[in-house]
This record gives structure tokens, sequence and C-alpha cells, in this order.
């Protein structure tokens, strides 16, 4: 059974309503043994808490679900891995759909025979017959909410509703208001479905078993049995079955399973490639890196499940309102149907009847289910594009944004940085003939090798080519000064390697040279310049690092002006010079330079005050405190997914900026479906409480109302997984 902090997890089957969800989670939390009970309607599944040792406790939640109209199963790794390759078919749905078409039969028989002149004993008994096959497991899923809940559900109000009707004889009022509740809770089912198949779709992207090598065997085993370092072999045309790094082979994947990229990447040796991926024309050699249950895919299927549960602020107004509204209209319902014949107003059939109408009006199913299909239907289409979003309340809070702070280098910039220059204290340029250049650069490189910033990669790569990695023993005592550089011992000699104010300011030089010189120049040229400086003998030489401002970050914040974004900020450690040149490139409002990681996470504060709500887009790692502080952290996956999917609200899992104004876009078309979806349940729940009370509304014209609103703000929501354009195009 799937635990999480021993919480047992179960999927629940026939589950269209948000409002029997809540008191079927209320239901479940009251049991005896049960600490506590979450229940995530659009992802269909119960997390339950035990309190102690309760073995019996799976069988009593199943036979209370049983008792409510559901089917509720254990969540195993067997079971779910079952529901992601198989489930989405209409079998679940046949119990449901055999009894609605045995209620219709006996309906349509029974209105024919009234219509033919048949006895009236004979109408009567097949239209009590097609209320029976409707509404037994209505009522009787009524009776147990009543029961374990102690409150009165929809089922409940449509159950008093018939019984009244058939109390005031009319029969084929009875039966049809029963007939088009079951149908449209039948159609209910089919449309939540249809959002959590957009979710549970992407849990079959990964393969059940893998090709394993040992030696010069090969055998099919479950993934589950994968160690970290084992070797597995991917053909062309398959899944890539675990996280890993390629050790021979050269092949185009298909990534858009993860990141949503639409072109296949090649990949060859000591490249990472991602569970779940498509392998292309080229056989791949694999060792296995993350086991199957941490995988990248695995943490984004937990990521999106916890988003679904995550209610927004939009919800969570909407399921108050509905608690109250119910209630209130119940009190509203008796009042119509005992103060008016009490003041002689008219009769007691009349007025009673118009408080059945007010019953069925008062289900809140449309209202409440008007939020979080739209919110889902947004997630599944983002996740299904590579934009992760955590949950409802961020997706809403990225509707809102009206500024956005970038970082720089790996985020605007592409973050393959590399020395195109530089200089030591005895030559004016680099000369890669000069043992003191190979020299300082050896112990840059080992210092720079126990970190993994973009800078740090980029002198370890150069170290590579000019064959000096390596040269000397790891470093001791290596200490990261965030925001400005690194110190270490090399066999003795004490290094730093940071940026020219690091140089200055935090070692305690004083006075410039021809050297100093010679990086001011370079900054003003747009550079990134690193200073290495070895305090025993003295020598320093310094590196000038060039990045390239990404192609797509110009027309990303024009699509980002265009959505109404009115402010774009550049927040950089970097110095000023290099970051007014990416800002003259993307036409940036304002940059903010030469910054620490605390310096960032003020500005981020004072650019909230001033804008209101803001979002801060960087690589998850070093913007870790400025992307918590922002209304909306957003992080580039590829820079560094780990980090990413754990501190960032949203994650892009490509590395391309035009899935920002997608995202943006998307999440102002699910809040606008929001608003509408809401306003049009409240306008339909006012026009038939007026017309109840006028005696103008029936109950079976109620109940197509209250059925047809419900489906037709699940239907308006569901249009958000339409497959629509690219992020890519869509910026365009």
């Amino acid at each position: 059974m799937t635990t999480d902090s021993t919480a047992l997890t179960f999927t629940i089957h026939h589950l269209d309503c948000p409002d029997c969800a809540r008191r079927l989670e209320a239901a479940v939390a009251a049991l005896p043994g049960v600490r506590r009970a979450e229940l995530a309607f659009m992802a269909g599944q119960l997390r339950i808490w035990p309190q102690g040792d309760t073995p019996s406790l799976v069988e009593s939640v199943q036979r209370l679900g049983k008792e409510m109209g559901y089917i509720i199963e254990p969540l195993t790794d067997e079971h779910a891995a079952h529901e992601a390759h198989h489930h989405g078919g209409d079998s679940e749905h046949a119990p449901h759909t055999f009894w609605v078409i045995a209620a219709a039969v006996a309906l349509a028989a029974g209105l024919a025979a009234q219509w033919l002149g048949a006895p009236l004993f004979l109408s009567r008994l097949l239209l009590g017959a097609s209320i029976l096959l409707a509404g037994l497991p209505v009522a009787k899923a009524a009776w147990a909410t009543l029961r374990s809940a102690h409150s009165l559900d929809m089922n409940a109000l449509m159950t008093v509703a018939v019984i009244g009707a058939v109390a005031l004889g009319d029969y084929a009022e009875g039966a049809v208001t029963m007939f088009l509740f079951t149908v449209g809770e039948l159609l209910e089912h089919y449309s939540a479905d249809r959002a959590r198949r957009a979710i549970r779709t992407l849990m079959a992207v990964a393969p059940d078993e893998a090709t394993r090598l040992n030696g010069e065997t090969r055998e099919r085993v479950p993934v589950a049995e994968l160690r970290v370092g084992d070797l597995i072999l991917t053909q062309p045309g398959e899944r890539i079955a675990m996280d890993g790094t390629i050790v021979e082979g050269h092949s185009a994947v298909n990534q858009a399973p993860i990141t949503g990229e639409s072109v296949p990447v090649e990949k060859g040796p000591g490249e990472a490639v991602y569970a779940g991926t498509i392998n292309g024309n080229g056989a791949l050699t694999i060792r296995v890196t993350r086991l199957a249950q941490e995988s990248t895919l695995a943490r984004i299927l937990r990521l999106v499940e916890q988003a679904q549960s995550e209610r927004a602020p939009a919800q969570r107004f909407v399921d108050r309102f509905a608690q109250r509204y119910t209630p209130a209209v119940m009190a509203a319902a008796l009042l119509v149907a005992c103060v008016p014949p009490l003041l002689g107003l008219g009769d007691w059939a009349t007025w009673f009847y118009r408080g059945l109408v007010l019953l069925v009006i008062a289900c809140p199913c449309a209202l409440v289910i008007s939020t979080p299909v739209t919110l889902v239907s947004a997630l599944a289409r983002a996740a299904r594009s590579g934009v992760l979003i955590k949950g409802g309340r961020y997706l809403e809070a990225l509707a809102r944004v009206k500024a956005i702070a970038f970082d720089k280098t790996g985020t605007l910039t592409e973050g393959n940085l590399e020395i195109v220059g530089g200089a030591c204290t005895l030559h004016s340029e680099t000369d890669p003939h000069c043992a003191l250049c190979r020299d300082m650069l050896a112990k840059a490189a080992a210092i720079e090798e126990q970190s993994g910033h973009l800078v740090a990669q980029a002198v370890v790569a150069y170290a590579e080519a000019q064959g000096v990695r390596g040269q000397y023993l790891a470093p001791e005592g290596v200490m990261a000064h965030p925001g400005l550089g690194v110190t270490g011992r090399v066999q003795g000699h004490e290094v730093a390697i940071g940026s020219h104010a690091f140089y200055h300011a935090c070692l305690g030089v004083e006075g410039e040279d021809a050297l100093c010189s010679q990086v001011k120049e370079a900054e003003r040229q747009g550079y990134t310049v690193l200073v290495a400086h070895d305090a025993c003998c003295g020598e320093r030489c310094y590196w000038a690092v060039a990045d390239a401002v990404r192609p797509q970050a110009a027309e990303s914040i024009a699509a980002l002006r265009r959505l109404g974004v009115r402010h774009v900020a550049i927040l950089t450690g970097d110095h000023a010079q290099a970051a007014r040149h990416v800002a003259e490139a993307i036409r940036a409002d304002a940059v903010y330079a030469g910054l620490l990681p605390e310096e960032k996470q003020g500005l981020v504060s004072r650019l909230e005050e001033e804008w209101g709500s803001l979002a801060m887009v960087g690589d998850g790692i070093n913007d870790a405190p400025a992307l918590a502080k922002a209304s909306v952290g957003i992080a580039m996956g590829k820079t560094g997914a780990d980090a990413a999917l754990e501190t960032a609200d949203i994650t892009l899992m490509q590395n391309d900026l035009r899935a920002l104004p997608f995202a943006v876009g998307l999440s102002q078309r699910a809040m606008r479906i929001v608003r509408a979806n809401v306003a049009f349940a409240l306008v339909i729940k006012a026009l038939f409480l007026g017309l109840a009370i006028a005696g103008y509304s029936t109950l079976w014209m109620a109940v197509l109302a209250d059925t047809g609103a419900a489906i037709l703000v699940t239907l308006n929501g569901l249009r958000l997984l339409a497959q629509g354009k690219s992020p890519a195009s869509e910026a365009a």
C-alpha cells in the first residue's frame, strides 16, 4: 500500500461532485481509528492518516464508500500502474449506465401508458418502478451521508423532493426529476473523468520493464528491481525506463513528456536522460542514476498530485460560499412551504411543491464544480507542455502578475559560459604557453570542481581544454561566498576566485594596477570577469567569460508585455555593465547588478510593494531566497531540475523562455473561465430561485437547470485541455 508519512492512499470511483467529495471526506474522518483524512476531488484520491494500529481500517473505509455509492480501492504500486495504463475506459460506469437505461425504459413506458389513457395504477406502477430504479442508489447514498457525516447532501435533497412529488400524487413529475438527476450525475462522471485522465496519462509515460546488462548477458526486469549504477539498454524507438547518464551510443531523444520540447535533442556519452522520454534511432547504454520512485518523472507526478489538492483562493471562496448557501436555501424552502399557507396566501399543496423546487435548486453542484475542474484542466495542460505548476493558488497568482524579475545568467542568457580571454600579472593577454596562466587555471579549476555554478563549469571546461584539469589534488577548506566567489587551499596555497569587487573588498587588497584596468575594460565590454588570486605568491590572473542572450528572450518579454506585464527587471550578482548589455537586448525596464542573494530577496520585497504582485524567474539554486519571497517563484528546470522542483512554485522544464508567456496566458484564460463559470452558476441559481417562488418552475425544470449548469461549467473548464499551440508558437 502506498504510504506517505504513514498515510494510506485510496483511489475512488464514481466521484463526480466536489460537494459530495467534501461530505465523503467528513464521513471518513469520523470513522474510528482515523486521525486525519484528505480527499483530492479532481485526482479521485483519498489519503488517510490512521490513529494507532487499526488493521480493519481499510475494510471500514471501503464499506463506508459502498454505502455512499462509491468504489474505494487501496492504491498499491501495482494498482497505480494498472490505472495509469488502463484507466479511462467506460467499464466502471457500466453499472450506473445499466440502472439509468432501466429507469429510462420504465419512465418511457409509464408516460406512454399515461398518454394512451391506460389505468392509473398501471402508469403509476411503471413510473414508480422508474423512480425506484433510478432513486434507490440515490436514497441509499443520502442515508449513508446523513448517518456518517450528519449532513444533508444533494442526494438527500433530491430524495426528499421526489418523495414529496409522489406524496402530492405527481408520479410523472417525480420520475422525470429523478431520471434527469441520475442522467446528469452520469454525464458529470464522464466529464470529471476526462479531466482526471488528462493527469493520469502522464503516469503511463515510463515503461514497466527495462533491459538490464550484466556483462555479456541481457535480461528484462521490472524497473522496481533496478538499482543506481545498473546498466540498461534502450533500443531505438523505446521509452527510456530510468533517469541516467549515457555510457555508450548517440541518439536524438524526444524529451517532450518531461520538458515539453517538440524537437528531439541529440544526446551522447556523459549526457543525462530522463525516464519516460523516447529514444530515437540509436541504441543507448545508460547507467542508472536514480531509483524509479525518485526519477524526475516520478517527482513530477507527485507534485502534480499535490497540485490538484492545493486549493486556489477562488476555490476556497466558492467552497465557503456553498457551505452557507445550501443551508440558507433549505431554510428558504421550508419558509416558502409553510409561511404563505399559514398566512392564507394559497393552499398547502401549491406552496409545498414550490418548496420542493427550492430544495432541488439548493444543490450547489454547478457552483462548487465550476472552479476545480478548470484549475486542474489548466494544470494538466501546463504539465503536458513542460510547465509544472504546483497548485491552483500559484496559477491564480500568476494570472495577477504585473511585474517580473529575472536572474541573468542561465535565465535570460544561454548559460553556456566559456572563457574567451584574460591576462595575468606577467602578460597583457592570455598566453596558452604562459606557465603562470596555466598554473593559476589549474588551481582555480581544482577549487571550482567543488561548485556547480555555471561560471565554475566554464573554468573547469577551459582547464580541460588547456590540459591542466586534475593537475592538483582535491583542495581543502573550500568555502563559497554567495554572489561573490569561492576560496580554498590548494597544496598549501590560499587561492580565491571571484568578481573584481570580491578581490578588492573582501580580500582586503588595496590599490589598482594595469591588470585592474584590463579587468574594468573587459567589464565595460559586457563580459563577466573572474579574478584568481594566490595569496601565497601574490600572483593574479583574470578570465573574461562570455554568455550569449537567449535568442527567444526578447520575443518572450514582448509577449509578456502584451499579456499585461508592465515592469521587467533584471536582478543579478554580475557587474552592472554585463547586466545592462542584456537589458538593452531584451528591453528591460530596470537593472539591479552586483547583488548578493539576500539583496535580491530585499529587492523582490520592494518590487512587490510597488507593483502588487511579482514573479521571480531564476535557476532555482542561487536564487532560492528571491524565488521563495516572490508572489510566484519560477525556475528554469534544466539549470538544476532537482533544486527547481523543490524550491519554485512553477518550473519551466525546458530552457525556453517562451514557455513563460504561455504559462501566464494559460493562467489568465483559466481565471477568466473560473469567473465566467461562477457567474453563470450564480445567475442560473438566482433565476430559478425567483421562478420557483413565483410558481413558474417545476421540479424537472430545476433539475435540468442545475444538472445542465454543472455539465456546462465542467465542459467550459475542460476547454483548457485542448492541445492548442505549443508554448513556443504561442509566444511568437
